[in-house]
């Protein structure tokens, strides 16, 4: 490991840390070492520098005073987990990206206008979900025919001739995620036909 680098950086401060908890804590090497197990020579090496800290090491000791591992060790802040979101729109529907990274799952969210009511089966490979937050969305997979309302999910591979739009005069949000490994349908919606007869 590159001596400068910001691992090795943080390493080299875990011993000052160290030997911060304890005194605060007002406790002696002898008591400490009593409490994890580990040497008293070991412990007075660590905090000085000369021994250098291993996961075996720290936890008894993260144990012992009731922190935190990464209090311990100072690991470094996490950035920012807020996703900055710049909508755009795709094929004349309004797509908002809710993952950011790349990777086998994405996540978005989309407003599909009113007009973009008329089905047209696409194929690819992949597995999706959907969840209706608003509106009503019709969903066709194969041969199933599917009203859904907010609430609703529906989860199907996307190797099947697939298409969700409006159901009606009014748009559709949905939250849509998408993997590359296509697998079973499972419908969590009532078929369309159904729904007729009931009414």
């Amino acid at each position: 490991m590159d001596e400068h680098s910001p691992i090795a950086d943080t390493l080299a401060q875990v011993g000052a840390r160290l030997k911060r908890i304890r005194t605060q804590r007002g406790v002696s090497l002898s008591a400490l070492a009593e409490a994890t197990g580990i040497s008293k020579s070991t412990l007075s090496r660590l905090e000085t520098g000369q021994r250098r800290p291993s996961l075996e090491l720290l936890l008894p000791i993260s144990q012992a005073h009731r922190v935190p591992l990464d209090e311990l060790v100072g690991a470094p802040e996490v950035g920012d987990p807020r996703v900055r979101i710049k909508p755009r729109v795709r094929n004349g529907r309004t797509v908002v990206p809710l993952t950011v990274q790349p990777g086998p799952l994405q996540a978005w969210k989309s407003i599909i206008p009113a007009e973009q009511n008329r089905p047209a089966p696409v194929t690819h490979e992949g597995y999706e979900w959907l969840y209706v937050l608003s509106g009503r969305l019709r969903l066709i997979v194969a041969d199933r025919d599917l009203i859904m309302g907010p609430g609703e999910a529906a989860e199907f591979d996307t190797r099947l001739p697939h298409w969700f739009g409006p159901a009606g005069d009014s748009p559709v949000e949905v939250l849509n995620l998408f993997g590359r490994q296509g697998e079973r349908m499972h419908v969590r919606a009532k078929p369309r036909a159904r729904e007729e007869r009931a009414s």
